[in-house]
């Protein structure tokens, strides 16, 4: 896997820009968009960014072109590049070609994604690390937290919708969690959470978003990915969950996991709340069937859901269904 840190999505790249000092790197920082948060250090090869697969640096934004706009490294100072992009590179407000970049610019790309080109020494990098880190991580896991989670999955679905691209999200629920704190401890309860958490950040990709949802539910939310693809991958993470060696207190504390999948185009939603229940709605299956198994949704299992049956139409729907 790329070498992300385990905060705010730091890139490594190999080859580091020319710093301003010898102790100083050039960072870009997400400040809006749907990928706020992300901090990509800068090499000192040309870095294009865009939404397409192939960029460097990928931004999922309505208003960005697939290869959007590229950083380019010269002998003493960085430069940003348009790429003929449909709507636009702006830095600090203006609409530029080529311009030589100062720390401190920022970069509009896109509708909503503004970006910060800075340099920072390793003090300042940690820094603004865990600023990031407090606002999108929940404390105790380290995954991502619910609120960042729902508006990526907001931006995701849209960004699919529109360019009919697939789009998988796992619902993930540890099975019988409460026998867990209420026999071994609340303390117990904490360290089989990371564990799980952990266990699930080293599977997936660095392109994917894995937040927690709920107490113990988790969320995979995945891009660029089939629907048969998606279901493997969801059967993956259950046998390394069944197979995870949680350790407390000198005791090995056993674990399943049922996991819901939902995936686009197979389902013709027409919301982030539309993909979001469906995947419930395979997690109830799941869970209904024996738990510890991997359920994917299909149109005809939202049929006899409540408020459900025309969820295919994309009309507004309330399920409150759930088997713990």
């Amino acid at each position: 896997m790329t070498d992300w840190d385990d905060t705010t999505h730091v890139s490594r790249p190999p080859h580091e820009a020319a710093p301003r000092s010898n102790e100083e790197r050039a960072y870009i920082v997400v400040l809006a968009g749907s990928n706020v948060g992300e901090m990509y250090k800068i090499s000192d090869q040309d870095i294009v960014l865009g939404r397409g697969a192939g960029a460097d640096i990928r931004l999922v934004d309505e208003g960005i072109s697939r290869f959007h706009c590229r950083i380019r490294a010269k002998v003493d100072h960085l430069v940003v590049e348009d790429l003929q992009s449909r709507n636009g590179t702006f830095l600090n407000g203006q609409r530029i070609d080529l311009r030589q970049l100062e720390d401190g610019d920022k970069i509009q790309i896109g509708r909503t994604t503004v970006l910060k080109f800075s340099f920072h020494d390793q003090i300042e990098e940690s820094f603004q690390r865990k600023m990031f880190d407090s606002a999108l991580r929940d404390g105790l896991t380290r995954a991502y937290n619910k609120r960042f989670f729902l508006d990526r999955l907001h931006s995701e679905v849209r960004f699919a919708l529109r360019h009919q691209s697939p789009l998988g999200l796992l619902l993930l629920d540890i099975d019988h969690f409460k026998r867990v704190n209420d026999q071994w401890g609340h303390l117990a309860g904490d360290r089989v959470l990371g564990e799980f958490a952990g266990l699930i950040m080293e599977s997936v990709r660095d392109e994917d978003v894995f937040a927690r949802y709920g107490g113990e539910e988790f969320a995979v939310l995945s891009r660029l990915i089939s629907a048969g693809d998606c279901a493997r991958f969801a059967e993956r993470l259950r046998r390394s969950v069944e197979q995870l060696k949680a350790e407390y207190d000198g005791t090995i504390i056993p674990i399943t996991v049922s996991i819901g999948v939902a995936s686009v185009p197979v389902l013709r939603v027409q919301t982030a709340n539309d993909l979001l229940r469906a995947a419930d709605r395979a997690l109830y299956q799941a869970k209904q069937a024996g738990r510890n198994r991997v359920v994917s949704c299909r149109p005809d299992m939202l049929e006899d859901l409540p408020g459900t049956a025309t969820l295919m139409a994309g009309e507004a729907t309330t399920d409150t269904s759930r088997a713990k």
